[in-house]
């Protein structure tokens, strides 16, 4: 069991930055892949990063390459993505996620945070 809890959401201006943290207990934290996805009003929750057990590795969806940032601290038991240069269209609830294996789909993640809301203006 892994309980996961977001925090660092808010309303910023489209070009701004924001830091989301997310806080994982319970199983041991460096044998997860952990996730961030969104999901945007009225649309599906959809992959936005991934980075592997050991951090060494991360993968972000096309519209947010060169922007976002997936980073881990394990001896924190906490992932973190950073959000630079935002654009409304990156408005929604950012969840994080804890896998066992390293996907980019949400029915492949097990654990989730309740998630915390993000908005950009224009």
């Amino acid at each position: 069991q892994v309980q996961l809890v977001e925090s660092g959401g808010g309303l910023v201006q489209a070009g701004g930055s924001l830091g989301l943290s997310c806080a994982a207990s319970g199983r041991t934290f460096r044998t997860t892949v952990m996730g961030w996805f969104r999901q945007a009003p009225g649309k599906e929750r959809e992959f936005v990063a991934a980075i592997s057990r050991s951090g060494t590795s991360t993968y972000g969806t096309d519209s947010v390459k060169g922007r976002f940032t997936i980073s881990r601290d394990n001896a924190k038991d906490t992932v973190y993505l950073q959000m630079n240069s935002l654009k409304p269209e990156d408005t929604g609830v950012y969840y994080c996620a804890a896998s066992g294996v390293l996907r980019t789909t949400p029915p492949g993640y097990d654990y989730w945070g309740q998630g915390t809301q993000v908005t950009v203006s224009s």
